[in-house]
């Protein structure tokens, strides 16, 4: 999930779901049932190499608690990556926050800056306050094997930096949504909702990925998990060390997933235009509701990005990111008996305030 707002979890059936920093106030719940169930198992139930790799990695693992302008907290997974307080997470984790707080397993908060990220990649970089030292997990300078058991550690369920165990089943998965990420490493490993950020660890106790989302496949409903690899000498991790922030590009709306592309012309339905953003200023249109909620008029539907259709949502988010921040585009836009040509530059997604 790009969330819009960010705590807003969405579960997308056969296609995935971030696994969003869970609202404190509400965990994350839903009433798909999963065949076979995944299967939460607590570390007194883990194999006893396992236990002991639990026990070894969780001190490094940390609760990513974040603050956004708008009031709202959200509650991630990171892993320190070195013993001065550099740690990774999910960038959908600390995307849209103003303050972040680090809980290590001995109990101790930390503020944190946000060193570097990659919004495409679903990865960011903090850094504690502190002078002293941390306990850390290596980031591994192999690449992973299809088949092996890996760990995960996560503050999903309610419960604090617990072990979720599976098997890699694959890699360079493909994420089947344009905004979240390819190429990721797909497990057995059963998380959920306030897992995003943890580390994936091989049984030599290093940190192959860091995680991002969850599918459900739609015909056996089994469950599968979702973590971006990482690697000590890769491209990702060397540019968000140098401090390398690197956001997507965007237009400043949130879409109608209801009634995506089942409009006549199918297209992606607008359902909000953040203040100040591009979409905004352009004149693009949200829904008008009436003063019992109820929709009255439907948002614009966009059916074309420079020309080229798009029947959906994902459809206009994949024409915009295969673009760059600061060029402009035209969009097709389907107002009632109305069909529109609006240009708008592409703006960085992070500059969009979209919960207020």
């Amino acid at each position: 999930m790009r969330r819009t707002p960010w705590l807003v979890i969405l579960l997308l059936l056969a296609l995935g779901a971030y696994l969003a920093p869970e609202r404190a106030s509400s965990p994350f719940t839903t009433n798909i049932r999963l065949t076979p169930n995944p299967q939460v198992v607590g570390a007194e139930e883990l194999p006893t190499d396992t236990r002991a790799l639990f026990q070894k990695s969780r001190p490094a693992t940390v609760r990513v608690t974040t603050l956004t302008d708008a009031g709202a907290i959200g509650i991630g997974t990171g892993f320190f990556v070195n013993d001065a307080g550099l740690l990774l997470t999910a960038y959908h984790v600390v995307d849209g926050g103003r303050l972040f707080t680090v809980t290590t397993f001995s109990g101790q908060k930390f503020s944190a800056d946000l060193i570097g990220f990659d919004n495409a990649a679903d990865v960011a970089l903090l850094k504690i306050r502190t002078r002293g030292k941390v306990p850390y997990l290596n980031v591994t300078t192999r690449a992973p094997r299809v088949g092996e058991q890996v760990l995960a550690i996560g503050n999903s369920r309610e419960q604090f930096l617990q072990p979720r165990r599976g098997r890699l089943l694959s890699l360079n998965a493909d994420a089947g949504e344009a905004d979240f990420p390819d190429g990721t490493l797909e497990m057995s490993a059963p998380l959920a909702p306030g897992d995003s950020g943890g580390p994936i660890i091989d049984g030599n106790g290093e940190a192959i990925g860091v995680v991002s989302y969850i599918r459900v496949n739609s015909q056996d409903e089994t469950l599968a998990s979702y973590a971006v690899p990482v690697t000590q000498n890769g491209a990702l991790y060397r540019s968000l060390r140098s401090g390398e922030k690197k956001d997507v590009p965007a237009i400043g709306i949130a879409f109608d997933r209801t009634h995506d592309g089942v409009t006549d012309p199918p297209g992606a339905v607008i359902s909000l235009v953040p203040r100040g953003g591009p979409a905004a200023r352009a004149g693009l249109r949200a829904p008008k509701l009436d003063a019992d909620g109820n929709v009255v008029r439907f948002g614009d539907i966009i059916t074309a990005v420079d020309g080229t259709r798009t029947r959906s949502a994902n459809d206009v988010i994949f024409e915009i990111r295969r673009r760059h921040i600061g060029e402009t585009v035209t969009l097709t836009v389907q107002r009632g008996d109305q069909s529109l040509r609006v240009p708008l530059k592409l703006v960085a997604k992070g500059s969009i305030a979209y919960e207020e």
